[in-house]
């Protein structure tokens, strides 16, 4: 399927998807977000793609935010329609069976900020700066950012992060755990390695083990590690695991499907 802002495409195991609005630093509208939602749907069906990657072109930004000229105008209800239209598709990303990165290489500002959240790992480069400046424009986060963002830097540092809207460098971003890695440049680089090291591993279990604990977060904590010992029960069932410790006993590296 071809897109007219979004590029998808697979190859070494590896499914990339790139929001391609270089020359509008890959600001998110309507059309973006339906396209990045097919992606997401094609990514998480295709078979050739055990690790998905998502990234901005150009090299300015991952994406810069979204699209202030089309939320201009925007009456309350069209605003609500716009926030729910990206809420949703964030959470297809995060509910992913498989593992998506995030490569962020410049800006990734409001609605690229909560983008990059909905990924599992997120890998910047050194100029990068990530933040949610929404305040400056009189409105705030709507893409789940007041959501997601706590539930990974703490509240404190995501009200500060809110209330001074600062673009926050990368060094800081990886000191607060808003990122996982910071490289001199070239984050697909990293991203890639990574993508290596996931794909050598049962992917059932990964997709099991991620269920686990995005679910877990939601619950009450003897809820969750009940619901830990149920999912475990289910990774029991599968070809992976009959195959993860036979090749353990057998002294062999597992050949997972």
């Amino acid at each position: 399927m071809s897109f007219e802002t979004i590029i998808y495409e697979a190859k070494n195991n590896i499914g990339y998807i790139t929001i391609n609005r270089p020359k509008a630093l890959n600001a998110l509208n309507a059309e973006v977000l339906n396209e990045l939602s097919q992606a997401v749907d094609i990514a998480e069906k295709d078979e050739a793609a055990r690790v998905v990657i998502i990234t901005g072109a150009g090299g300015r930004a991952f994406v810069a935010g979204a699209d202030i000229a089309a939320m201009q105008n925007m009456t309350a209800e069209e605003a609500y329609s716009f926030a729910r239209l990206a809420q949703i598709i964030y959470n297809k990303i995060q509910d992913m069976p498989k593992i998506v990165i995030a490569a962020i290489d410049g800006f990734a500002l409001g609605g690229g900020c909560e983008l990059a959240l909905a990924c599992d790992i997120r890998i910047a480069s050194a100029k990068s700066k990530i933040g949610i400046p929404e305040v400056t424009l009189g409105v705030f986060p709507g893409f789940a950012g007041t959501q997601r963002l706590p539930r990974l830097v703490g509240t404190g540092i995501d009200k500060e992060m809110l209330a001074t809207a600062r673009k926050v460098p990368a060094d800081e971003a990886k000191a607060i755990g808003l990122v996982n890695h910071v490289v001199e440049e070239n984050p697909m680089a990293k991203a890639e390695e990574l993508a290596v090291e996931i794909c050598k591993n049962s992917m059932s279990a990964i997709a099991l083990g991620k269920r686990a604990m995005n679910e877990g977060m939601e619950m009450e904590l003897k809820k969750g590690i009940e619901h830990e010992a149920a999912l475990f029960a289910v990774a029991f069932t599968t070809e992976d695991q009959r195959e993860g410790m036979t090749a353990f006993l057998e002294k062999r590296p597992a050949n997972f499907q």
